[in-house]
C-alpha cells in the first residue's frame, strides 16, 4: 500500500538514516522500533506527509488514507467530549451535503437525455453508494463503543473538553482517529495515557478492525499482541523482520553475534594489510605488492556493529534499615472532594517486603490514596505507617524539585555512594544518558528526560519503602528491564502503581484494584488479575453489583477488608446466601451459550472482513470500478459486518457481566 523509497533524513548535515527502502502492506501490523533518537518519531511523521525527508520518496497510492496519532498534541476545544468525538464525521456530513446538492440539481433539471445529466446521476450513485459503504449516518452508537472503550464513562460525554487533561484528551484524538478508519494506521506511543482496560481494548481493537498498524511504543506487552512485524532502525539503516517484537529480539541477538565475528574477521584482516604494507613499504622489490594491499585496504567497507546492549547491567539498591513487620496499615479510609467520594471503606494491610501493584481507570483514586500514605492531603478513618519506615516516593513532578543548575552526571554523584560512584557512566547509559547526554544542565533537559533523572536519584538513596507512580512512563525497553531486576532484588516494600503490564509481571504478588470508589485485594499477579478481570468489553469495568454486600460467606470480607470472589468451595458448602446447585447449572448454561454465541459471531465477522478484502481488491481493478453489482455487494456486506459486530458486542458484554 505504502512504498518507502531510498529515504534519507539529515540533520545539521549528520544523517540520521540513510537510503531506507519498504513496503506498508494491507493488514501489516508493524512495531517501529530501535534507540531513542534513532528516528522512529521521524520516520512516523515523513510517512504521514508531516514532515520532509533529505531524499527519497514516499508513494501512498491515490485513495488511501493515513491517520497520524503523534506523541505530543496541541489539543484546544470548547466542545463537550461527544461533540468533539463526533468531529470525525465531518466529512460525512459534508458527504451528505453534496448528495443532497447533486439531489435536488437532479430533481429540478429536466434534460434527461443529455449527456451532462447522465454524468450528474453517476455522479450522484456514486457518492450515494460511497456514503452507504462509510456507514451512512448510523455511527452514533459506534461513537460512544469507542469512547466507552477508551475509558469514558456516559456520564463525562457530555463534559468539556477544556475541563480535561491532556492525557484524556489525547483519547479523544486517539478515538476520533479510529472512528475514521483510515486504511494506514500511524501510532506514535498510542498507551502513554491508556488504563490496563484501556490499552487491552485497542489492542482487540487493532487485531480485529484496523488496516494496516505502523507504532512505536515501549510497551512490551502491547507491541506483541498486536504486531506480526518489527522494523529496526539501526546504525542508519532499516531492518526488517517478519516476525513479532520477542520474536525479533532473538534474532537481533544472533544478528549481532554475526556482526561482531564478521567485525572481527575484518579488523583482523584490516591490520595484516597494514601490517605488510608497513613491513614492505621501502623495498622496491615489493612495491607492486604494497600498492596491491593499499588498494585493497582502500576497497574495504567498514562493518558497522549495532550499539552495545547495556542491558546486563545490573543495578542494586544502596543497603538500608530494616523496617517493622507492618509498613502499611489503612483501615476504613475515606478521601472525598467536596461532595464527590473518591475512595471509601478502604482496608489494606502491607507486610514487610511485599511489591503490591495499584491498578484502575485514571482519577479512581490511586494517587489519592498514595497521598494520603504520604501525608500530603488529609483524610477520614486510620493510616498507620509503621516502625523505622523510609519512605521513597516517584511521581512525574519529582522531576521538579531536581536542581536546574547541575549536570546529569553531577546530580548522580552526589547521591551515589560506595562502588556505585565507579559505574556512573554505566547507569547513565543504561537510562538513556550517554555519551555528551550525561554532561548537559538539567535545566535543558526535557520532561521526559528529568524524570528519568529522578528516577536513577531514587534508585540510589537508602529507603525501605517505595512508592513508584507511573515509573516507566519516560523508559525505553532496556531501562525497564534494569528498573525492574533492581526492584525484584530490593528486599525493601513497594507499590508500584502502573499501567504496563509486562513491567508488573513477575513483579508483584499483590494487585490492588481501584473502581467505583472501592479498593479491592487480589492475590497474585498481573495476569492473574486480568483473567479474573474478563475486561474484553467495551465497558470500563463491571458495574458493582451492591447484591455481593453483606451476603454471608458469598460476600465475605477478607481479614484485610477487601471483597474476594466465592471459590468453588464456598458456593458448594453454602446453604443460605450461595447460589443452589441448580442455578450455578442454570448459569453455567447460559454461559456456555453466550460463549457459543460469541465464538459464532467472530466467525461471522472474520468470514465478512474476508468477504469485503475480496471485494475491495476486484473493485481496484479497472473492470470492477465500473462494476456497479460490486458496489451494490460491498455495501451489502458493509451492513452485515456492521450486524455482526453488534452482535458480538452484545454477546460479549454479557458474557462479561455474567462472569464479572
Amino acid at each position: 500500500m505504502i512504498s518507502v523509497e531510498h529515504l534519507t533524513v539529515e540533520f545539521a548535515a549528520k544523517p540520521l538514516f540513510t537510503d531506507v527502502s519498504f513496503v506498508i502492506n494491507d493488514r501489516d501490523r508493524v512495531a517501529l522500533t530501535g534507540k531513542n533518537g534513532a528516528g522512529k518519531s521521524t520516520l512516523l511523521k515523513i510517512i504521514a506527509a508531516q514532515q520532509r525527508p533529505t531524499a527519497g520518496t514516499v508513494a501512498v497510492p491515490r485513495g488511501i488514507s493515513v491517520g497520524y496519532l503523534p506523541q505530543v498534541m496541541n489539543l484546544s476545544s470548547e466542545r463537550t467530549v461527544i461533540e468533539e468525538t463526533l468531529q470525525a464525521f465531518e466529512h460525512i456530513h459534508e458527504m451528505q451535503e453534496e448528495i443532497e446538492q447533486m439531489k435536488k440539481e437532479m430533481a429540478a433539471r429536466t434534460d434527461y437525455e443529455s449527456e451532462d445529466y447522465m454524468a450528474l446521476v453517476e455522479r450522484y450513485t456514486h457518492a450515494e453508494d460511497h456514503f452507504q459503504m462509510m456507514g451512512g449516518l448510523n455511527f452514533q452508537a459506534e461513537v460512544e463503543r469507542t469512547l466507552l472503550g477508551l475509558g469514558f464513562e456516559r456520564a463525562e460525554f457530555n463534559r468539556p473538553t477544556s475541563e480535561l487533561s491532556g492525557g484524556w484528551r489525547m483519547r479523544i484524538e486517539l478515538a476520533k482517529l479510529l472512528l475514521r478508519q483510515p486504511d494506514v494506521l500511524l501510532l506514535d506511543e498510542p498507551t502513554n495515557h491508556l488504563d490496563i482496560n484501556s490499552i487491552q481494548w485497542l489492542e482487540q481493537y487493532l487485531q480485529q478492525r484496523a488496516g494496516a498498524v505502523v507504532l512505536v511504543s515501549h510497551d512490551r506487552a502491547f507491541i506483541n499482541n498486536v504486531t506480526n512485524r518489527t522494523l529496526e532502525i539501526s546504525c542508519g539503516r532499516v531492518w526488517d523482520y517478519k516476525v513479532k517484537y520477542d520474536e525479533y529480539v532473538q534474532l537481533r541477538m544472533e544478528r549481532r553475534e554475526q556482526q561482531l565475528r564478521a567485525y572481527e574477521n575484518q579488523q583482523k584482516e584490516i591490520s595484516d594489510l597494514k601490517e605488510f604494507i608497513e613491513r614492505f613499504r621501502y623495498k622496491p622489490t615489493k612495491a607492486v605488492q604494497v600498492q596491491e594491499r593499499i588498494k585493497q585496504l582502500n576497497r574495504i567497507v567498514p562493518i558497522e556493529v549495532d550499539d552495545i546492549d547495556n542491558s546486563a547491567l545490573h543495578l542494586k539498591f544502596p543497603p538500608c534499615q530494616r523496617s517493622g513487620d507492618f509498613p502499611l496499615m489503612v483501615e476504613d479510609l475515606r478521601k472525598a472532594y467536596g461532595g464527590k467520594e473518591v475512595i471509601a471503606h478502604v482496608n489494606l494491610t502491607i507486610r514487610r517486603g511485599e511489591k503490591v501493584a495499584f491498578v484502575g481507570r485514571n482519577g479512581e483514586g490511586k494517587s489519592t490514596l498514595v497521598k494520603c500514605i504520604l501525608g500530603e492531603i488529609p483524610f477520614e478513618g486510620s493510616l498507620k505507617v509503621g516502625h523505622n519506615v523510609q519512605i521513597g516516593y516517584f511521581a512525574q513532578n519529582q522531576a521538579q524539585l531536581l536542581d536546574p543548575e547541575l549536570t546529569v552526571f553531577d546530580t548522580i554523584d552526589r547521591v551515589a555512594r560506595g562502588d556505585v560512584r565507579m559505574k556512573i557512566r554505566d547507569i547513565l547509559g543504561a537510562f538513556m544518558f550517554g555519551g555528551e547526554a550525561s554532561d548537559k544542565k538539567v535545566k535543558v533537559l526535557s520532561g521526559g528526560e528529568r524524570s528519568r533523572l529522578a528516577m536513577i536519584k531514587l534508585l540510589l538513596e537508602p529507603v525501605n519503602f517505595l512508592i513508584l507512580d507511573e515509573p516507566t512512563n519516560h523508559l525505553d525497553m532496556k531501562s525497564k528491564d534494569v528498573l525492574k531486576e533492581a526492584i525484584a532484588a530490593f528486599d525493601g516494600t513497594v507499590i508500584v502503581v502502573s499501567h504496563d503490564r509486562q513491567f508488573l509481571d513477575g513483579l508483584v504478588e499483590r494487585v490492588y484494584s481501584f473502581g467505583g470508589g472501592k479498593v479491592r485485594e487480589h492475590i497474585g499477579g498481573i495476569y492473574d488479575w486480568l483473567k479474573g478481570e474478563k475486561s474484553f468489553s467495551t465497558s470500563y469495568r463491571p458495574t458493582p453489583d451492591p447484591s455481593r454486600e453483606g451476603r454471608g460467606e458469598a460476600g465475605a470480607k477478607t481479614s484485610l477488608g477487601q471483597e474476594s470472589l466465592p471459590s468453588r468451595g464456598d458456593l458448594e458448602g453454602s446453604t443460605g446466601a450461595a447460589s443452589s446447585w441448580e442455578e450455578q447449572k442454570a448459569a453455567a448454561r447460559q454461559r456456555k451459550k453466550l460463549e457459543k454465541a460469541v465464538s459464532e459471531a467472530e466467525e461471522k465477522v472474520a468470514q465478512l472482513e474476508a468477504a469485503l478484502h475480496l471485494l475491495e481488491d476486484k473493485m481496484a481493478t479497472p473492470e470492477g470500478a465500473t462494476d456497479t453489482t460490486l458496489y451494490e455487494k460491498y455495501t451489502r456486506f458493509k451492513q452485515q459486518l456492521a450486524a455482526a459486530e453488534e452482535e458480538w458486542m452484545t454477546a460479549s458484554e454479557a458474557l462479561a457481566a455474567l462472569t464479572s
